[in-house]
Order: C-alpha cells, then sequence, then structure tokens
C-alpha cells in the first residue's frame, strides 16, 4: 500500500497531456460561442441609440462573444420620417451584418421599430432573419390619446385625427403610417402608406405575394406585449389584436389579416413558429430595462 502511495505521489501528467486538454477545453468555448448569433436591435420612436446600451450587455452577459448592434439611424425626430424611408435606411445598415452572418441573424425590435422590422422583412427578398423579437409594437396599427400623440399632433384627439393622418401631408409622419382608425377603415385602406401595405389590406398592392413569401422566411415570430404597457393602444395590438367597430378588441386568430393569412401569420402559426408572451405589470419604456422580460421571453431565442 506504501509503494502504491508514493507511486501515485510522484505521478505526473505529461506537458502533451496538458496541452491537448487545454485545447479542447478552449475549442468547445469557441465552438458555443461561434453558436450564437448576430443580434439586431431596432429602436423606438423618439429612442437614442444609446438607450439600449445596457440591453446589449445584457445579451453578451447570457451569451458571451454575441455581436449585438443597435443600429443608429432615424433617432429623435428623425424618427418622426416617413415608414418607408426609415425602412430604406434601417435596411442599407441591416444588410451588410446579414451578408456576414452566414447562418442568418436574429432581430429585436421594440416599440415602431417592430413596424419598422416588419417593413424591412417583407420587403427584402434576400434577408436572412431568424428570429424576429417584437417587443411591445403596435403591429396591428395605433388608436389611442398617448402622450406620444399628444406631442406629435397637440391640436387632435384619436377621434378626428383620421382627418390630418388620412391626407397626403399627413402620410408624411410616421404615426400616421400606422394610426388604424376603427371608425374610418375605408380611409385608412385608401391612404395608409404603410401599414396596410405590409398587412396586405390594400387591393392594388402589386407585391403582395413577394412581400408574403420573404414574410415566411421567417424561423421564429414572437410577440412580446402587456396589459399595463400604457402607450400601445390598444395593447393586443402587440399580438396583432386591434379594436373592431365598436372599439372591442378582436385578438388576432379573429382578425381577417390572419384568418385570410394575407401576409403569412397564420401559416407562421400553423407550423409552430408564433410565440406570443403576455406580461403583466411593464410600463412601454421598461421593456428592454426589465430582467424577467429578458429571462423569460427574449433570452431562449438569441441562439
Amino acid at each position: 500500500w506504501r509503494s502504491t502511495k508514493m507511486a501515485a505521489g510522484r505521478a505526473k501528467l505529461s506537458p502533451g497531456f496538458v496541452q491537448t486538454s487545454f485545447l479542447l477545453v478552449f475549442s468547445a468555448i469557441l465552438v458555443r460561442i461561434a453558436a450564437y448569433k448576430p443580434v439586431i436591435f431596432i429602436h423606438g420612436i423618439f429612442d437614442k441609440a444609446n438607450t439600449f446600451n445596457n440591453f446589449s450587455d445584457r445579451i453578451k452577459t447570457a451569451h458571451p462573444g454575441t455581436n449585438v448592434t443597435i443600429i443608429d439611424e432615424y433617432t429623435e425626430l428623425f424618427s418622426l420620417y416617413p415608414m418607408w424611408e426609415q425602412v430604406s435606411g434601417f435596411q442599407k445598415a441591416m444588410e451588410p451584418i446579414m451578408q456576414e452572418a452566414k447562418d442568418g441573424v436574429h432581430i429585436i425590435c421594440y416599440s415602431q421599430g417592430g413596424l419598422i422590422c416588419r417593413g424591412v422583412l417583407e420587403s427584402m427578398d434576400n434577408h436572412t432573419v431568424d428570429t424576429f423579437i417584437s417587443l411591445s409594437s403596435p403591429l396591428m396599427g395605433q388608436y389611442g390619446d398617448t402622450d406620444y400623440l399628444k406631442y406629435v399632433f397637440p391640436h387632435y384627439l384619436k377621434e378626428n385625427l383620421y382627418k390630418v393622418a388620412y391626407t397626403s401631408y399627413g402620410q408624411d409622419i410616421s404615426v400616421s403610417n400606422y394610426w388604424n382608425d376603427p371608425h374610418h377603415q375605408d380611409l385608412y385602406v385608401k391612404y395608409s402608406a404603410f401599414l396596410a401595405v405590409i398587412n396586405n389590406q390594400t387591393s392594388n398592392h402589386a407585391k403582395s405575394q413577394e412581400y408574403k413569401k420573404n414574410f415566411l422566411k421567417l424561423k421564429n415570430l414572437v410577440l412580446i406585449g402587456g396589459p399595463d404597457d400604457g402607450v400601445i393602444t390598444p395593447w393586443q395590438s402587440s399580438h396583432f389584436g386591434f379594436y373592431n367597430g365598436n372599439e372591442t378588441v378582436v385578438e388576432m386568430k379573429e382578425q381577417d389579416v390572419y384568418q385570410r393569412d394575407y401576409f403569412g401569420l397564420k401559416t407562421l402559426d400553423g407550423r409552430g413558429a408564433l410565440t406570443t408572451y403576455v406580461v403583466p405589470g411593464v410600463q412601454h419604456l421598461a421593456w428592454h430595462r426589465n430582467q424577467t422580460v429578458f429571462d423569460n421571453c427574449i433570452e431562449k431565442w438569441l441562439t
């Protein structure tokens, strides 16, 4: 027993064994890091890009080595530019990132940014987006007297905003591009230069099938919103629900755009690619700061 113990005490690991073991462990770490797809973050209305630096840090902490890009375009008052102009600008900034990411990218799009991302996805034939995470975005439009509305249109309430929103000059303002008045749907369909187009609700949309095909390239669509948001009105718009003519909320699966699969929403849902999260207790400006939202609704998708 004594000789065995002494022999064990004298035993040494060879340099080759140590080096090989180190290389194996290091390689495993690199493989894991390389497995994370790049993440692109699109801000909301009136935001600065650096407002979301902490959110970027949160992603990198959870998934070390992730390349996170917060697109610094159309910030603050420039976020009021027409939506299609913004879509074009954001697309140009996003395209090089997509081209370098052979396995695809994930996009997280907050508030108005969610609609920007829908425009990019539908109009971009060569996008490589794997997962689109919409973070409290008015995906089916906006209809409510919020502080944002009062700032942009101080002399209008939701009941009469259609008088300016559904005009050629009104459509030069981003908010008007997704203003969805349930009492004036004929004017909405006729004049909406953005939302009605990406929803494929207009009869003269020459690229409707192309837009639908591009949207269906998504592998995952993740919709996050909640009843205490305070800005998105109705809050169910973040899940493709919206008001009917009586201002009663019609949920996503009862909407025409879903049932008739205008742009691919029903198809995505049918193949298990659509996930919704209802998170109470989160106000609009707090979504990207909320650790629980990140842990429970976002982190798992960023692989």
